[in-house]
């Protein structure tokens, strides 16, 4: 950042702290509150998907393979939703297996069973005195937290605008053989926006790492999330093949934040033997998924082009309202040189860098003006920052006329907080 609140002399800093302390203080006394500590779809949203349940069931429980949805089996998933993943993730039907609603649980259960029995052709990881993970920072605190109930240590990697720092992950996973994987979100990463660019995919794919059971855990949550024109990454599936090392990633993806957080489908794709591996340790634990839910979803979307249409009418509702945020973060900050934020081209989230030591103090300040925001260092590894800037803003669920006013309210906090900490 350039230097904080530049051109003003102290005289005036004052005064202004003396203005924006009595607009904080008229914030408090409207007694407003607004939880947007998680990216939840908002209600428009989610009507958008109300005909998967009311247009669906009228022609039968019956897929189009003759399998009974309501009854047990199909451990992997019904073929016709396989294939709309297969088509969203640009991999086989094959390659795709399907779980409940929760791509997260289906992170979970790949880290628990690399615990119990390993990776394929691997040493099971409880079985080690160490495991080690890379972060990408910022990043998805719901990553970190299955790392920390693992016991997982996790090596924060600082990001740029094409990704991860991939001279720093080389190097680490070259001389580490602990370091057994890494946290991926490659479209529109959560918090930052970002987008993995090829370079970045091909080198996770090919380079060398110490550890032979090495895998990538790609989060492919955003993957069809635009709020503007499509934008497209190369397969890393299809890389790591081509390098030689077809078992080294798992992908997840889910309809959570396309049809319903809590009842969509989620997906895990991988190599074919990876695929065989993980279905052979998913009988003991399972009888199969809720097919039922996997058929309303595949008539109601039928292909790719069903899913894409529909995320156009998301993007509809969500556009304005991350131009509002970001509008109202230049308005109100953006002459000061007082923090810096992404203008993300989809996914959830914006990222707000506010600065050093600020964070927190930012949090709690609107906490206490009614306004709810992700906890202060929570897109870090332990719950972390180390320089204490990062906040996530997530502008997707409330109406847009309270979402001004949170806005508002928060970039009233920076400088209250950068004020303070001048004077």
């Amino acid at each position: 950042m350039s230097k904080l609140y530049e051109g003003f002399t102290i005289e005036q800093l004052k005064e202004r702290k003396i203005e924006i302390e009595k607009k904080f203080e008229g914030f408090k006394n409207k007694k407003f509150t607004l939880d947007m500590s998680r990216g939840k779809p908002s209600v428009e949203q989610l009507d958008l998907s109300n005909g998967i349940y009311t247009q669906t069931l009228q022609s039968g429980f019956i897929s189009e393979d003759g399998i009974d949805s309501r009854s047990y089996g199909v451990i992997d998933g019904l073929p016709e939703m396989k294939r709309i993943f297969s088509q969203i993730l640009e991999v086989s039907e094959q390659e795709v297996i399907l779980g409940d609603s929760s791509s997260l649980n289906m992170m979970y259960d790949t880290i628990s069973r690399a615990f119990n029995h390993g990776v394929i052709n691997s040493k099971p990881w409880r079985e080690l005195d160490t495991v080690k993970f890379l972060c990408p920072s910022p990043g998805y605190d719901r990553h970190f937290a299955i790392c920390e109930h693992f016991g997982i240590e996790m090596i924060t990697v600082p990001m740029d605008d094409n990704g991860p720092d991939m001279d720093m992950v080389e190097r680490l996973v070259l001389e580490d053989e602990c370091i057994k994987g890494i946290w991926c979100t490659p479209v529109y990463s959560n918090p930052t926006g970002i987008i993995y660019s090829d370079e970045v995919v091909k080198r996770l794919a090919y380079m060398r790492t110490k550890a032979d059971d090495f895998t990538i855990f790609w989060d492919n949550a955003y993957v069809v999330h635009h709020l503007y024109e499509e934008k497209k990454i190369i397969n890393i599936l299809d890389e790591c093949k081509a390098a030689g090392n077809p078992n080294r990633v798992y992908i997840f993806a889910s309809t959570s934040k396309i049809s319903f957080p809590g009842a969509g489908v989620a997906a895990l794709a991988c190599s074919i033997d990876n695929a065989n591996y993980t279905k052979k340790l998913l009988s003991a634990q399972t009888i199969g998924p809720n097919k039922i839910n996997h058929l309303i979803h595949a008539r109601y979307f039928k292909n790719i082009d069903g899913i894409k249409e529909h995320m156009k009418k998301q993007a509809e509702i969500l556009r304005p309202k991350f131009e509002m945020v970001t509008h109202m973060l230049e308005k109100n900050l953006g002459y000061l040189n007082i923090a810096k934020w992404n203008n993300p081209k989809g996914g959830y989230f914006i990222s707000l860098d506010v600065p050093e030591g600020c964070a927190k103090q930012v949090v709690a300040k609107a906490q206490e003006a009614g306004v709810k925001l992700t906890g202060a260092g929570a897109t870090y590894p332990y719950g972390k920052d180390p320089e204490d800037k990062n906040i996530r803003i997530a502008p997707t669920f409330p109406p847009i006329d309270e979402l001004k006013l949170a806005i508002e309210v928060l970039c009233t906090c920076v400088e209250l907080v950068v004020l303070d900490k001048l004077l």
